[in-house]
């Protein structure tokens, strides 16, 4: 008579053991996975840095191939232009403005400074005119030799008390601390958000007198501005800002701010006093 065959036992430990290597290879799988993530977001981040350095570098270029045709015009020109042009087979856009087409903190009278306020920085009348008068007292303040201080940068306005980031970012590229000019602001100069300023904030006004001198190339008519804050100082300092598209649609912009006036240490017909570069996120998607 025939025994049944005996199956052998299954030892606890190899189940445990399937388990256990198991696990292991998910936990390998998501360390790989989170590496490869990783790894990617490195290289974005350094592509998008290289794409940064790149696009600051073609701007400061640009700029100089700019101002290097106006010294070699001896051109000194009192309005706003724009230039379009390509380097390195990338097309970048320089605007130009003389800094007298800003407001001038040091310099600008009390009503405009109040205007400024309202208009650009979106006070009420009340604070704004507040905020202008402690703007003059503060800049007229005399040191130990009796000279009226001033203010040496724009960002000196963050020491006023009622000037917080938020109202300084809306102002700051409105504003300048350095075009020696007497206060009143070149209209053929200033940007469109300036002009508005001058408008009363009529924006629509604003936008149509900037689009018809950048259509034209000619001095725009005044005559519905407040003629009280505008003048035609001639100045020797300038603002270039250069516009760079990246691959992904980003902005780099490129500012440099400087006096034709040559600076005979370094040997260059115009110094450079102020440089500073940004980026604008590219617009999102369907928008």
């Amino acid at each position: 008579m025939m025994q049944p065959t005996q199956r052998p036992k299954r030892h606890p430990d190899h189940g445990i053991a399937l388990i256990a290597v198991l696990w292991i290879v998910a936990a390998l799988s998501v360390i790989v996975t989170g590496v490869v993530h990783s790894v990617r977001a490195e290289v974005r981040l350094v592509t998008a840095a290289r794409q940064s350095i790149e696009a600051v570098a073609l701007g400061e270029a640009a700029i100089m191939l700019v101002l290097q045709d106006m010294v070699s015009r001896n051109d000194r020109p009192v309005r706003w232009s724009r230039t379009e042009l390509v380097y390195q087979d990338r097309p970048v856009v320089v605007e130009l403005m003389p800094l007298t087409g800003l407001i001038d903190i040091n310099n600008a009278p009390e009503p405009l400074l109040a205007r400024l306020y309202a208009v650009a920085g979106g006070l009420d009348v009340k604070a704004a005119t507040a905020l202008a008068a402690t703007t003059v007292q503060v800049r007229s303040e005399r040191d130990g030799r009796g000279r009226m201080q001033g203010f040496e940068a724009t960002q000196d306005l963050l020491r006023l008390p009622g000037m917080g980031y938020d109202l300084y970012a809306r102002l700051s590229r409105l504003i300048t601390a350095e075009s020696q000019g007497m206060g009143r602001v070149n209209a053929q100069a200033a940007p469109e958000e300036v002009l508005a300023v001058l408008a009363d904030g009529n924006a629509a006004q604003a936008s149509a007198l900037a689009n018809r001198r950048a259509s034209s190339g000619t001095d725009i008519d005044t005559t519905a501005l407040n003629g009280e804050f505008i003048g035609n100082t001639p100045s020797t300092r300038y603002r270039l800002q250069a516009q760079v598209v990246l691959p992904d649609g980003a902005l780099v912009f490129v500012s440099r701010s400087l006096d034709l006036r040559a600076d005979p240490r370094l040997g260059l017909p115009w110094r450079i006093f102020n440089a500073e570069h940004w980026m604008q996120a590219p617009p999102a998607k369907g928008v």
